[in-house]
């Protein structure tokens, strides 16, 4: 099949920069040329990542950490877009587009972003994430419409699984149980050197051939094993 003229997508999803390039950059280049991707189904996971992100609406900042500085958070699931992305001063066709799921504001300006998880992953730490949370603030600092936003903080807020735990009574039982989670906030540095670099690569593989497939791609190993198939 021939490569289009254009891509099928006009802008970067920040989780690309996270999974996209550490899984296989074959199938991250199919997703931008033909929109041909492998949806995959989570069905607990929105809704634990609602609840948790509700739950922290218009929360102090210092309550979600004390390391925090003085805020409250005021903005929660917004779309952000950057203007286009530059590498080595020439501006590329690539925009950010992603959404942010709290936004703190501080008392002095500028914004934290707090990205929730309900996980118990060993991934999740702040490099693994950093590349998804920059380019929440790089669009936030640098957006395709509107007034720019300072981000002096990131952050990842995770509920990890603490076991089974009482509940509050309800008109079904007088005794209810569920499972408990454990709040940790994981702090996230800045490193736009880095950042600039990840969005580099992206770029650079999604506008050039089509790559080989990752040697651990699930996805291409079974339909390389599949097509391999001789069924009588």
């Amino acid at each position: 099949m021939k490569k289009p003229d254009v891509p099928a997508r006009e802008t970067i999803a920040p989780s690309d920069l996270t999974f996209g390039l550490s899984t296989c950059k074959r199938c991250l280049w199919l997703k931008y040329w033909f929109k041909f991707e492998l949806k995959k189904e989570f069905p607990l996971v929105k809704p634990l990542a609602d609840s948790q992100e509700e739950h922290f609406r218009r929360a102090s900042m210092q309550d979600i950490d004390p390391s925090l500085k003085e805020g409250v958070v005021k903005q929660w699931g917004q779309w952000v877009k950057s203007a286009p992305i530059k590498i080595n001063g020439f501006e590329t066709r690539w925009k950010i587009l992603g959404i942010y799921d709290l936004l703190g504001h501080y008392t002095d300006g500028s914004v934290g972003i707090i990205d929730c998880k309900v996980s118990d992953s060993d991934r999740d730490n702040g490099p693994f994430y950093a590349p998804q949370l920059e380019a929440y603030a790089h669009s936030l600092e640098n957006p395709d419409k509107g007034k720019p936003f300072p981000v002096s903080s990131m952050g990842l807020l995770i509920w990890k699984l603490a076991g089974v735990t009482e509940t509050a009574q309800s008109e079904l039982a007088s005794n209810s149980h569920g499972f408990g989670v454990n709040k940790v906030y994981v702090p996230v540095e800045r490193d736009t050197a880095r950042f600039s670099a990840i969005l580099e690569e992206l770029i650079t593989t999604i506008e050039g051939g089509m790559p080989d497939s990752g040697p651990e791609c699930n996805v291409c190993n079974y339909l390389v094993k599949r097509a391999e198939l001789q069924i009588d």
